[in-house]
């Protein structure tokens, strides 16, 4: 297995994990709509940036971009609803809580793709939701 895919990985944890304390950071100063905005919006350019500079050609179906876009409002429904937290309550508990995103995904890969359920995988969920439940407390 390539380690690529590690290495995305872990910068996105990392990045993922800056944005939550930046974002926090933001609301301390600034409207959560204002921090919340503007936060998307310099992501959005970069990712434009990220596909402009890519030498591989850019390919798309509808189905895709159908897909893409339901991706989109469930990301936009996600940030309304970590910044509205942001706003109302502690940051350890609203970056814990939703980091927890990773199970419903793992959820809806059994449901609708068949991924397998086994003992290390349910283990590795249930100590990663204990984890949480920890550090929200």
């Amino acid at each position: 297995m390539s380690t690529a895919p590690v290495v995305f990985a872990l910068l996105a944890m990392l990045a993922w994990g800056v944005w939550a304390v930046l974002a926090d950071a933001a609301t301390q100063s600034t409207s959560p709509t204002v921090a919340m905005i503007v936060s998307y919006l310099v992501g959005t350019a970069l990712a434009g940036a990220y596909v402009l500079t890519r030498t591989e050609p850019v390919s798309y179906t509808r189905d895709g971009v159908l897909l893409a876009v339901a991706a989109g409002v469930f990301s936009g429904v996600a940030a309304v609803a970590f910044y509205a937290g942001l706003e109302r309550g502690s940051t350890g508990v609203v970056t814990t809580v939703s980091a927890l995103y990773f199970v419903v995904a793992a959820a809806l890969g059994v449901v609708l793709f068949d991924e397998p359920v086994t003992l290390q995988r349910v283990g590795g969920v249930g100590f990663a939701v204990a984890a949480v439940a920890l550090l929200a407390n």
